[in-house]
């Protein structure tokens, strides 16, 4: 698997998340960040999506959005 590496928080602290990325082999998006913890905003999540005991909330800052969206270009080009 090979990850391709589309930007991350600039602002975060010591370099690190959150990161957008996309797997190489099957087009899915990646995130890492800052995972969800508070009761109530987990809450509000599991009525629409339940969490699987392998799965995890993560916030995505506003300002990554566009390398969100450059990353979706990037799969929607492979897909056409």
């Amino acid at each position: 698997m090979a990850l391709i590496f589309f930007g991350k928080d600039d602002n975060s602290k010591a370099g690190g998340s959150p990161a957008v990325f996309v797997d190489d082999e099957t087009n899915e998006l990646v995130f890492q960040g800052i995972t969800e913890t508070d009761p109530e905003t987990l809450a509000i999540i599991d009525r629409h999506s339940r969490t699987m005991p392998n799965e995890s909330s993560v916030r995505v800052p506003p300002h990554l959005v566009a390398k969100i969206m450059e990353a979706i270009d990037v799969i929607r080009a492979r897909s056409a």
